[in-house]
């Protein structure tokens, strides 16, 4: 994917016109849009247009471009959520934490959450049996893992 610097944590209002506002939710659908297309489809000519998508980016508003697989056709129809709670809360434990999770690939998100538990992960495998060796093997040997509580998706409705 290609990343751009992270400044969604800037403080600073963002400064985004009806042009601006239209370019984002135009490449959020299509990201693989021409500029002509896509100046068109906001009424601007494309060099003005084509600025503003490189503002977007440099000021973080686009983080960058990516494919949107489809994972039931790669084989990876199962999805588990899974609360995590830590037996330790301090930030060096969950700076550790952190970083070991995102290192395992069949997590696809990680939240931490506030609330009875720590952590709302989305976990996707090919069945339930991968699942259970993934919670067993990576998700349980996390550090500071106390316990974990796993619920099984019967359908996605909705994912984005």
């Amino acid at each position: 994917m290609n990343q751009k610097p992270d400044k969604t944590n800037s403080n600073e209002p963002s400064n985004l016109d009806f042009h601006d506002e239209k370019i984002l939710k135009v490449l959020s659908s299509d990201g693989r849009i021409s500029i002509s297309e896509l100046a068109r489809r906001i009424n601007l000519s494309k060099t003005p247009t084509q600025a503003r998508v490189k503002r977007l980016e440099a000021e973080g508003f686009i983080l960058g471009y990516r494919a949107m697989l489809n994972p039931i056709r790669m084989g990876l129809d199962h999805v588990a959520f899974v609360e995590v709670t830590l037996n330790d809360t301090r930030e060096a434990a969950l700076t550790k934490f952190n970083n070991e999770a995102a290192k395992i690939g069949e997590i696809e998100q990680c939240h931490m959450i506030a609330g009875n538990f720590d952590y709302l992960l989305k976990v996707r495998t090919q069945s339930m049996r991968a699942y259970r060796q993934v919670l067993g093997e990576k998700i349980s040997a996390l550090p500071y893992v106390a316990n974990t509580k796993t619920f099984v998706a019967m359908q996605s409705v909705k994912e984005v």
